[in-house]
């Protein structure tokens, strides 16, 4: 099995072809295909190839299932005898994708 090693939005993801994944929100409607290539390292059976930093000509192509935002993050901020209280709900945004071929 062939894995990968790719970056997007500021976080690393290592992947195999087939692999569904939630990464960072992209500007990409549902149904597009959307193609990484800042690919980090290319791990094989048999042999791997590392990049410094990245391997040139290499990429990962996926196809983006939906974007959507995920459950909800409550943070609430408090300073004691002094009547401050503040709840504030946040639901970061992401892009499913599903990992189609790795080209190294």
């Amino acid at each position: 099995m062939k894995h990968a090693i790719f970056v997007t939005g500021g976080k690393q993801y290592r992947v195999a072809e087939g692999d569904v994944i939630f990464i960072e929100k992209l500007d990409v409607e549902a149904g597009e295909a959307v193609k990484f290539d800042q690919v980090l390292a290319v791990i094989g059976e048999e042999n791997s190839v590392f990049g410094t930093p990245v391997i040139e000509g290499a990429s990962v192509s996926a196809n983006v299932v939906k974007n959507g935002k995920s459950k909800k993050v409550r943070v609430y901020k408090m300073k004691p005898k002094k009547g401050y209280r503040r709840t504030q709900g946040h639901r970061q945004p992401y892009t499913k994708v599903q990992i189609e071929t790795i080209n190294a």
